[in-house]
């Protein structure tokens, strides 16, 4: 039989993850007859007992698999090591904490089976539950980088989706360092029908993604799928060596008219702030792409693998 690899990101997790396999086991019974099942969970350096539950379900189910990180890296590096290490014919993606119904994998297996699509997503059409200057700035994000972006960025869109063994390897030949899983499923391409669903609250525990947090994510996004940030940085130059130049032919007309310099202490310390900050913000945009260049010519490993469950299974 034909084989689906679930790939659970794991960081702080402990409350969660057993009402989460509860779920999974229940809509594996259900298409145990279509298609096999292995679950990977990715223990991106969890501090509380996520990895002693990981090791206990690794032990009553042989089909329970794990890998745990040396430290946290990060989302995007526990999904790339799922991907990586999944063997499936058919990946998908979770989260521990119930975000992602498990009740909806069936009919996003029958859309791949039965009307040949290569990916099926998954997408929000509600954000209940959160704070809405959050939900407000998420909004406008999508709308930013779709328009600065030629890689479509899909709004409410989540990271829970079904993939062919097709798809799953191109996205495993992307091997760059700065990830943003989001725009690299857009790039690979691939037909993907999109299925919508009302926003589900956490399970259990809290969520780890603070404003800040989401705020960098979202740049790390910008600056991996457009330029234009460096394009704006471009013109802003451009208008204001316009506008100085303006100002530079009419202090000298005014001058030569009226014979009275423009003075004044206050508006010349207001421009000087004003060009500084432009200046400024331009050189930090150049800096932001200058700053992922380096890292990535660093060639440094996505993750680092601390124990997986053969190693538990070598401790009986």
């Amino acid at each position: 039989m034909e084989k689906i690899s679930v790939i659970v990101s794991c960081y702080n997790e402990e409350e969660a993850l057993p009402l989460f396999y509860e779920e999974i086991i229940k809509v594996a019974k259900e298409m145990n007859k279509k298609v096999d099942f292995e679950f990977l969970f990715v223990n991106d350096g969890s501090k509380d007992k996520t990895l002693e539950i990981l090791r206990s379900l690794a032990k009553k189910d042989k089909r329970v698999r794990y890998i745990s990180f040396s430290r946290n890296f990060g989302k995007e590096a526990a999904m790339y090591a799922g991907l990586e290490n999944s063997t499936g014919d058919y990946v998908t993606l979770m989260d521990a904490d119930l975000q992602d119904p498990p009740a909806l994998l069936p009919e996003m297996f029958d859309l791949i089976k039965n009307d040949g699509y290569d990916s099926v997503g998954t997408r929000r059409v509600t954000r209940k539950g959160e704070p809405p200057i959050r939900s407000f700035f998420a909004r406008c994000f999508y709308k930013i980088i779709n328009k600065m972006s030629k890689v479509e960025m899909v709004d409410g869109a989540r990271d829970y989706r079904l993939m062919t063994r097709q798809v799953v390897d191109s996205i495993i030949s992307l091997k760059e360092y700065n990830r943003y899983s989001k725009g690299l499923f857009s790039f690979v391409g691939f037909e993907t029908k999109w299925l919508e669903y009302e926003n589900v609250e956490r399970v259990a525990g809290e969520t780890k993604w603070s404003f800040w947090k989401l705020f960098k994510y979202a740049i790390e996004g910008i600056v991996a799928f457009t330029t234009a940030p460096l394009t704006l940085a471009a013109l802003l130059g451009l208008i204001m060596c316009a506008i100085s130049f303006l100002a530079i032919i009419f202090v000298f007309v005014r001058a030569l008219i009226f014979g009275d310099p423009v003075s004044g202490w206050p508006s010349t310390i207001c421009i000087i702030l004003f060009v500084g900050g432009v200046q400024l913000l331009c050189m930090g945009i150049m800096g932001e792409y200058l700053a992922k260049n380096y890292l990535e010519t660093k060639r440094r490993p996505i993750y680092i693998v601390k124990e997986t469950e053969k190693d538990n299974y070598n401790k009986k």
